[in-house]
């Protein structure tokens, strides 16, 4: 199917009407109605209702949507990767949270480097409900995140188990800093800790939060790895009794897709984790 055909149907969906849709492609309405004729013709579905008030979505068009946007996606992805370069036989694509871009996925990226030095790597780091999406269109080829969904033929495998435990700056321990880790985390938390759940200064990103709790004081949940060389330092304290909550890592990856190159990709993966605890030199303001 000529990709142009899916293009022009998402923007008709995005701007709501052939008139605007054909004024942001830079063609004519005229053309813009061939292509949708052309593309109802191909799928012997009536994807728009039309009228003057633009175009409407039909239950088949709905459907489409999703359709369209992975071979947009796709052939965007592959044109990215093709040509190979010299010398390299496929490319591995792997996604990560941002909070676990340093050092997981940079130390990942290294050992692929010099353990496959015959694939390429394309790395993405984004949100987890991307790196997903990414994932499920075969964008992706693994992704590590906090809050896996559970698809079919999706293989979900922990890769680790980390707590988020509260901290305090010792000099410095006041105010109190909200971190958002998702959804999960905010449930809990907002249970246990209703009197926080409102605070005046928030973050949505952990290593920006460490970094300003670091610069100008306060107390916030932060991953233990983390925090680790802080509190041994004496930099750092927990706080007493204040609550726990689990936050562990998920590898994530089609089993569709699986290969001996993504399965030695992965056992790499799970060595760099077994032999590295300490995460939080990482983060050090001084670096």
């Amino acid at each position: 199917m000529d990709i142009d055909l899916a293009r022009t149907f998402l923007e008709i969906v995005r701007s709501g009407s052939l008139a605007a849709a054909a004024e942001k492609l830079h063609v004519t309405q005229t053309a813009i109605t061939a292509r949708v004729q052309k593309l109802e013709s191909q799928l012997a579905s009536t994807l728009f209702v039309r009228n003057r008030a633009g175009a409407r979505l039909t239950a088949d068009g709905e459907a489409f949507v999703v359709y369209a946007n992975q071979l947009v996606q796709t052939w965007e992805a592959a044109r990215r990767d093709l040509p190979l370069p010299d010398g390299y036989r496929n490319v591995l694509h792997i996604g990560g949270e941002v909070s676990l871009c340093n050092p997981l996925m940079l130390n990942w990226a290294r050992a692929l480097r010099e353990h496959i030095p015959g694939h390429a790597l394309r790395t993405e780091i984004r949100d987890g409900e991307h790196l997903l999406r990414q994932l499920e269109l075969g964008v992706l080829d693994a992704a590590l995140v906090y809050q896996p969904q559970y698809w079919p033929r999706l293989q979900v495998e922990q890769l680790l188990e980390e707590k988020l435990i509260l901290v305090r700056l010792v000099a410095r321990p006041e105010p109190y800093v909200y971190v958002d880790w998702g959804e999960d985390f905010r449930r809990q938390h907002d249970a246990a800790l209703p009197e926080r759940a409102r605070a005046a200064l928030s973050f949505n990103l952990g290593p920006l939060a460490l970094q300003y709790l670091l610069e100008n004081g306060g107390s916030g949940y932060f991953r233990t790895r983390v925090v680790q060389s802080y509190l041994d330092s004496g930099v750092m304290e927990r706080v007493p009794k204040a609550p726990e909550f689990s936050y562990p890592t998920y590898l994530v990856y089609s089993r569709d897709r699986d290969s001996a190159t993504l399965q030695q990709a992965f056992e790499l993966l799970r060595a760099l984790v077994r032999a590295d605890n300490d995460w939080s030199q990482r983060w050090d303001p001084m670096i």
